[in-house]
């Protein structure tokens, strides 16, 4: 069967135009994924650094610091260190006030959903929340940028979400709450310019412990270097900010008076965490690129959308609605060879998430 976008004239990608044109159910067979020995790792975690956007509103940030009185001394070494400083100091106690606020929204649902609850050891997920900003916290003092930082912490990061996955991948999404809302409840001992310098690397951290890059990274290692696979995963990451930043703002405009356990859809909070996890959804649709199956979605992604996202009071319809704009983006962004990679499983994962399977009109 011709893959009907490989006859697509260059000039009319448009999302639009091509969702009229091409629906997501017209999909052809998955060419051969070459395996060979370990190699790419290296080449996946830079392009994942390069393609970094430092903020989801880096010009507001940076007109924001630009208009700092104290910019100067707080970008500085020793401005730095006295902010790393005050947030070491502030760790243990911030952790604690996370575990609580992450207890109270999901015990009931670890227990709903049969998590063994030896699984979520509050001391050792505290002591490697703790280990992880230390790191991070030592590579903020040192003047390191939010783009290095990716690549410095991303093993530790990937070492930790490893070990809580590796019995029952639900139970990192306990782990990874408790260590965003460590993040968030630091921003209060933190003078606005700080925040504002601090709150990159805070995204790179989530972003690590969100999203399975240690995973595709491990799995392009399995690939040679002209797998059409590993090829079509590398021209896609430099874009991948670029198209979730966008389904966001469209799936906000569709819904403007759409109400998260955080907020609205507009709140500068739930956008990022928005762009976060449309981020997640395409690196897991990576990853089932690069081992060619949907297991990871099957084990993990899904299991903890279906734990998570109602207590976040966010509907089917609503990640119904991100999956299919999503689609259209990378329709409108990816070459036509690209697609026909990710287009069985992008299927799939929409599937698996639709409105049928949950009920939710």
């Amino acid at each position: 069967m011709t893959y009907p976008l490989a006859s697509a004239a260059a000039g009319d990608r448009s999302p639009k135009r091509l969702a009229s044109k091409y629906p997501l159910g017209n999909s052809s067979p998955l060419p051969p994924i070459a395996k060979s020995p370990q190699s790419k790792v290296h080449s996946l975690a830079v392009l994942w650094a390069r393609k970094y956007v430092v903020s989801v509103t880096a010009q507001e940030e940076q007109s924001s610091l630009k208009n700092a009185d104290n910019l100067k001394e707080v970008t500085s070494r020793e401005g730095r260190k006295d902010t790393a400083q005050k947030l070491m100091e502030h760790l243990r106690l911030a952790s604690a006030q996370a575990w609580s606020q992450t207890e109270l929204l999901l015990a009931e649902e670890l227990r709903r959903h049969g998590v063994n609850p030896e699984l979520v050891n509050p001391l050792e997920i505290a002591a490697d929340t703790r280990h992880l900003f230390h790191k991070t916290l030592d590579a903020y003092a040192q003047r390191c940028t939010p783009r290095r930082l990716s690549v410095v912490v991303g093993k530790d990061f990937g070492q930790v979400r490893q070990k809580y996955t590796s019995i029952d991948r639900r139970a990192i999404g306990f782990v990874s709450m408790q260590f965003h809302y460590t993040g968030q409840k630091l921003l209060k001992w933190l003078s606005p310019p700080e925040q504002e310098l601090w709150k990159p690397y805070l995204k790179v951290m989530d972003d690590h412990m969100y999203i399975p890059l240690h995973a595709a990274y491990e799995a392009a290692a399995n690939h040679s270097y002209n797998s059409p696979a590993l090829l079509a995963v590398q021209h896609f990451l430099p874009v991948i900010t670029k198209i979730a930043v966008s389904v966001c703002q469209q799936v906000c405009r569709l819904n403007p008076n759409y109400q998260t356990y955080s907020g609205p859809l507009s709140d500068f909070t739930v956008r990022t965490a928005s762009i976060r996890d449309v981020e997640m959804f395409q690196i897991y649709l990576c990853l089932c690129v690069l081992e060619d199956d949907i297991l990871s979605v099957q084990r993990e992604l899904f299991p903890l959308c279906v734990m998570l996202y109602p207590r976040l009071r966010v509907s089917w319809g609503l990640v119904q609605e991100m999956l299919k704009t999503m689609g259209w983006e990378m329709y409108a962004r990816l070459p036509a060879d690209d697609m026909a990679i990710f287009l069985p499983y992008l299927r799939i994962l929409t599937e698996m998430f639709s409105c049928e399977v949950f009920q939710d009109g």
